[in-house]
């Protein structure tokens, strides 16, 4: 606890030092004169070093080898010869311009060089470093991913789409009655009815090989309000827009509800309605589920599981994704560089993420300790 408070005084000051502190600056050039003088030093009092391992004498921390950091930029001769992508903000280096400015404080841009071919991205850190702020890796590498859906719905009670399917019924003997018609407008005219009865039921999330079924057996089902003596109900899950991608037509679905506690109806998934709701971004999905006795009345509520299986898939762990809103990116370890990388994930499974793009299996992924070094990382850039 006291290392992660001390960590977090160290972040700040070492803020301070990029706005440009001449007061830290001192005591900067104070603590790297102390420390060349020991292998050994106090992070938070740095003119305490020793040349052995210890503890500081003021506040008892744990003191730290010396190991100076590899260099970050190029010297300044090279740098003149680089090519200036552009300039950026010194306290936010999220904010950039392709021409030198100022910022609302004055202060002036940082120009941001090109890295010649072969140059190591990332920001070092050292193992004792890592150790210090508690960096933990893991690979990215394929897994089998499953992701659940967890929703509500009803029972259904649905009388418009019970004649709906009337009307298609009625379509379909009027055609059979006007086949062999002499006139072709009677034709045309049955043919058009079935075509727009077809079409409505379409529209209320039927389902293509629902209405096939439909034409064949020539009957409304029964069994639309409740289960009633087929052993079969009708309910009405809520799925969100961003979830549609993920959920089809005879994909399996558990349903329970508080009335029967413990009890499991199964079933699975037949129909997807076509149009979305525009308020709540969501998706009625009509599943079949087994009621045999009966149990499930029209306007029930009941809770919803879908399990859909993805097969294996590129993952990340969650836990290494820092997500600004805008992208995600993740932290890519190579000898001890850090290198942010933006990438493009599919859906959580679990405590993974599949991944689409932006890092490739068998790489090295921080996921603890990112938020530090994602500040170190903008903190050495900003500098």
């Amino acid at each position: 606890m006291r290392k992660n408070v001390v960590l977090m005084i160290m972040v700040l000051a070492a803020g301070f030092l990029a706005g440009g502190g001449g007061f830290l600056g001192g005591t900067v050039a104070l603590a790297a004169e102390a420390q060349a003088r020991g292998a050994y030093y106090c992070p938070m009092h740095p003119q305490i070093t020793s040349d052995r391992k210890g503890s500081c004498s003021i506040c008892g921390m744990d003191l730290i080898k010396n190991e100076p950091e590899p260099e970050m930029t190029a010297p300044a001769t090279e740098q003149t010869a680089r090519k200036i992508l552009y300039y950026r903000n010194p306290m936010n280096p999220a904010v950039t311009s392709p021409v030198p400015t100022k910022d609302s404080m004055g202060m002036d841009y940082v120009p941001v060089y090109e890295e010649p071919q072969g140059a190591p991205q990332g920001v070092p850190v050292n193992e004792s470093k890592q150790q210090l702020i508690g960096v933990k890796k893991a690979l990215v590498q394929k897994r089998p991913l499953t992701v659940e859906i967890l929703s509500v719905g009803k029972v259904a009670y649905d009388p418009e789409l019970y004649v709906a399917q009337e009307e298609y019924v009625q379509a379909l003997k009027a055609v059979a009655a006007t086949r062999d018609s002499a006139l072709m407008a009677i034709r045309e005219q049955s043919a058009g009815l079935l075509a727009a009865a077809e079409k409505k039921l379409m529209q209320s999330g039927m389902s293509q090989a629902e209405i096939s079924a439909l034409k064949k057996s020539g009957a409304a089902q029964d069994g639309l309000y409740s289960a009633g003596n087929s052993g079969k109900a009708w309910v009405y899950i809520t799925v969100y827009e961003y979830e549609l991608g993920l959920v089809k037509e005879g994909q399996k679905v558990a349903v329970n509800t508080e009335a029967y506690p413990g009890e499991v109806f199964p079933g699975q998934i037949v129909a997807l309605t076509p149009v979305v709701n525009a308020e709540s971004r969501s998706l009625r999905v009509r599943s079949e589920v087994a009621d045999p006795a009966g149990k499930l009345k029209p306007e029930m509520f009941v809770n919803a599981k879908l399990v859909i299986d993805l097969g294996e898939k590129l993952a990340v762990p969650a836990e290494a994704v820092m997500d600004s809103g805008l992208r995600k990116i993740v932290y890519v370890v190579k000898n001890d560089r850090f290198a942010a990388r933006e990438v493009v994930l599919g859906p959580k499974a679990g405590e993974y993420y599949e991944v689409l793009s932006g890092v490739n299996e068998g790489e090295a992924v921080v996921t603890s300790g990112n938020f530090l070094i994602d500040a170190e990382s903008k903190l050495k850039g900003s500098i």
